[in-house]
C-alpha cells in the first residue's frame, strides 16, 4: 500500500499498488477533481515531470495518465501551452473501469495562508546525511537529560551563523535552544511576569496566538500603531507602564514593512532610558529580494534586546527548533524557567541541525529557497499587473507573503468569494489588535505556502476571486 500526495489546486491521495494501479488512481483523482469543480476548466496542470516528482512515481506513469484523459476529453494538450482542464470536460467514451467513489474532502483546494514555507522542499537527503553524521559522532552524554539551554554544539554553531548572517552578537553561553518561537515567547512571558512586569507593548498587527501567550502570563498588551515604516516606536514614551515590547523589525508581520532606521534607534533609546526590553521576533529575516539585508535589532544593544529565531520558515515548522539570544541578566532566569517546563529539546535534532549548519547545507538551502520564492513573488506581481491592474501589492521586498490592497469595505465579500473558490487565505483584519482602530481592507497572501505543482492552480483561483 502506498499513499502519495500532490497538490496543485486539489489533493490527490492515491492508495494503490503497482504502476498500472498508480496510473488508474491518478486518473480517478483527476476526473473527480474536474467533476467536482476543484480543478476549474482551463486550469493548467503541472508538467508530467513536476507532478511525478511530487508523487514519487515515474514520469511515464503521469504522462500516460495525461494522454488517456486527453483522449477521454477531460484534458487538452497543446504544444507551448501545456496540459489543461478541458473547457467542456465530458468523457467522449465510457471509461474502461468504474471510478471509485471518494469522500468529499473538507480541506481547501488551494492554500495561500501565510506563515508557512513550501513544505515539499524540505531538504530530506541533506538532513538525513546530517542526522547520520550527528548520530554517529554524538557523545554518550547526548542521550542524557542535558543542559536546559540546549546542546553546546548547536549553540556554538548558531552563534557563528547568527553573527555572520544576521549581525547578532551571540555568545554560546547566552543562547537557549527551544521548541520554536511559541515556547520562547511563553518562557519570556513567565520570566517577565516573575519580574513583576505588568505590560508588554505589541504591534497593532500581529498574531493573536502570541498575544494570548502573553495574556496567559498575566501581562497586559497596549499596542503600537503600524504604518508603512513599521511600528511607531516613538509611542513607547507615552506608555508609562510598559516594561517590554514585542516587535518584528526585519519584516513586520503581516504588513511586510521593515522598521525604519530612525524607529529602530528610537526603540533602543527607549529601552536604554527606561531599563526596558525589546523582544525581537526575527520573522523570516533570511528571505530578502530587492533590498540589502536588514541586520537584527539585537546588534544595536545586546543587553536590551532578546533575539528570537526559528527554523520554522527557513526549514519547516515541524522541526520545532528555535533559539533565544539573551542579555546576560536574563540567562539564569530563562534557563531556570525552561528547566521547570520541559528541561530540554531533543538532543539528536539539535545535533543534526548543528551538523546541517556547519556543513554549509543550511546556507545552500536558504539561498535556493530565496531564489524559488523570489520567482513566485515576481510571477504574482506580473500576473496581477496584467490581469488585476487595480490591485496594489505591498510588503514584497522580503519574506514569504504579500499584502494585496482592496477597495474600502470589500474585504468580507472577497473572503466569501475565496471560500467559494476553495481558496484558503486571510484578510488583514484577521491580524488587527483588538485595541487598534479599524484599518484598511487587504488580503495577506502566503505565496511561499503552495508546492510548485500547486502554484499555477492556486494563482488562478486567486485571480478568479479578484476578478
Amino acid at each position: 500500500m502506498m499513499d502519495s500526495w500532490a497538490t496543485f489546486g486539489t489533493d490527490l491521495h492515491l492508495e494503490t499498488t503497482g504502476a498500472a494501479g498508480l496510473r488508474a488512481g491518478l486518473m480517478d483523482a483527476l476526473r473527480e477533481a474536474v467533476r467536482t469543480g476543484r480543478l476549474a476548466p482551463g486550469t493548467r496542470l503541472p508538467s508530467s515531470r513536476s507532478l511525478a516528482a511530487d508523487l514519487g512515481i515515474a514520469r511515464n506513469t503521469v504522462a500516460d495518465a495525461y494522454a488517456e484523459l486527453v483522449a477521454e476529453g477531460w484534458l487538452t494538450a497543446r504544444q507551448g501551452s501545456g496540459t489543461r482542464v478541458a473547457r467542456r470536460a465530458e468523457p467522449r467514451r465510457t471509461a474502461t473501469r468504474a471510478t471509485r467513489s471518494r469522500p468529499v474532502r473538507s480541506r481547501p483546494a488551494h492554500n495561500l495562508l501565510p506563515g508557512s514555507p513550501d513544505l515539499s522542499t524540505f531538504p530530506r537527503a541533506d538532513w538525513l546525511k546530517a542526522a547520520r553524521r550527528a548520530l554517529t559522532t554524538a557523545p554518550n552524554d547526548a542521550f542524557g537529560y542535558g543542559d536546559p539551554r540546549g546542546r553546546i554544539e548547536l549553540r556554538i554553531v548558531l552563534a557563528d551563523y547568527l553573527a555572520r548572517a544576521r549581525g547578532v552578537h551571540a555568545d554560546p553561553e547566552r543562547i537557549v535552544i527551544c521548541a520554536g518561537f511559541v515556547q520562547a515567547l511563553k518562557l519570556m512571558g513567565t520570566v517577565l511576569r516573575k519580574r513583576r512586569m505588568r505590560e508588554v507593548a505589541v504591534e497593532s498587527y500581529g498574531l493573536d496566538v502570541h498575544w494570548k501567550l502573553l495574556a496567559d502570563a498575566g501581562l497586559r498588551m497596549p499596542c503600537l500603531t503600524v504604518d508603512g515604516l513599521g511600528a511607531r516606536t516613538g509611542e513607547l514614551a507615552g506608555l508609562r507602564g510598559v516594561g517590554a515590547v514585542l516587535m518584528t523589525p526585519a519584516h513586520q508581520f503581516p504588513t511586510g514593512a521593515p522598521l525604519h532606521p530612525d524607529r529602530r534607534a528610537a526603540a533602543v533609546d527607549w529601552a536604554r532610558g527606561t531599563g526596558g526590553l525589546i523582544l525581537e521576533d526575527d520573522y523570516d529575516g533570511e528571505f530578502r529580494y530587492d533590498r540589502q539585508p536588514v541586520g537584527a535589532l539585537q546588534g544595536l544593544d545586546p543587553e536590551r534586546v532578546v533575539h528570537l529565531g526559528t527554523t520554522s520558515k527557513s526549514l519547516a515548522p515541524g522541526l520545532r527548533l528555535g533559539w533565544m539570544v539573551l542579555p546576560g541578566s536574563l540567562v539564569e532566569e530563562v534557563t531556570e524557567a525552561k528547566g521547570l517546563s520541559d528541561w530540554s529539546s531533543s538532543a539528536l535534532e539539535q545535533l543534526t541541525l548543528a551538523e546541517f549548519i556547519a556543513s554549509g547545507a543550511y546556507d545552500r538551502h536558504v539561498r535556493s529557497m530565496r531564489l524559488r520564492y523570489r520567482r513566485r513573488r515576481d510571477e504574482l506581481v506580473a500576473v496581477l499587473a496584467q490581469r488585476a491592474p487595480d490591485v496594489r501589492i505591498s510588503g514584497i521586498a522580503a519574506g514569504l507573503h504579500a499584502v494585496l490592497e482592496l477597495p474600502e469595505g470589500s474585504e468580507p465579500s472577497v473572503m466569501r468569494a475565496a471560500a467559494w473558490q476553495g481558496l484558503a487565505l486571510e484578510g488583514l483584519s484577521r491580524f488587527r489588535h483588538p485595541q487598534a482602530p479599524p484599518g484598511r481592507d487587504a488580503l495577506v497572501i502566503g505565496y511561499g505556502t503552495p508546492t510548485d505543482s500547486a502554484w499555477a492552480g492556486t494563482l488562478e483561483a486567486l485571480l478568479r476571486v479578484l476578478s
